[in-house]
């Protein structure tokens, strides 16, 4: 084997065998010399594995799809879904919507809920590596709903304390959680 094909296979062998088949099912959706329109695909599919793009796999990506690593690189650092600092790995990701209409409803409150509850600022993962507070959100486009967060990627509207409790109370392994419960209880009842 040469050295430049044990390079590309080395670089393919980066992504995981569920990444491969995720990009191959979205290069099926576009011509053969369209396969830059996989890209997005492409990288959801790796944000899905790792939680963050790392420059190993963006170049994985690449070679892969067959284009420049900088059209990747463009891409991924262009749209806010995407992630590129490993910090940000955390397994569930929280972006609450700070903008005037959620403002206007509380999206302070909220904020200031989830920074308490978590122990983390915007930024910042929790130490077990659970969550990920995104930097602050400008905009999530669910104005009618606001207060809102996406968790996951997945909107929730008309927040309450009690309803961001709840969603990320689900997000946790059943021990952690039933710690949370018991450590919330002891909370209200005047304990710790």
């Amino acid at each position: 084997m040469s050295s430049l094909n044990k390079h590309a296979s080395d670089k393919q062998t980066v992504l995981t065998e569920h990444e491969r088949h995720e990009i191959d099912h979205w290069l099926k959706r576009y011509p053969e010399d369209q396969k830059q329109s996989a890209l997005l695909g492409a990288l959801r599919a790796v944000m899905h594995e790792d939680h963050y793009l790392s420059y190993e796999k963006m170049d994985a990506v690449a070679e892969y799809l067959g284009i420049p690593s900088v059209a990747v690189y463009e891409v991924a650092s262009f749209y806010s879904m995407y992630e590129m600092d490993e910090k940000a790995a955390g397994k569930n990701t929280i972006a609450v919507c700070t903008n005037i209409s959620c403002m206007l409803n509380g999206s302070d409150k909220i904020v200031e809920h989830i920074e308490n509850k978590l122990g983390i600022k915007h930024g910042e993962t929790t130490p077990d590596g659970e969550f990920y507070f995104k930097i602050e959100e400008e905009c999530l486009a669910a104005c009618c709903g606001a207060p809102m967060m996406q968790l996951n990627h997945v909107y929730h509207e008309h927040l309450t304390l009690e309803k961001v409790d709840e969603l990320l109370d689900g997000c946790l392994p059943e021990s952690s959680s039933d710690e949370s419960d018991s450590t919330n209880k002891t909370n209200k009842e005047g304990g710790k």
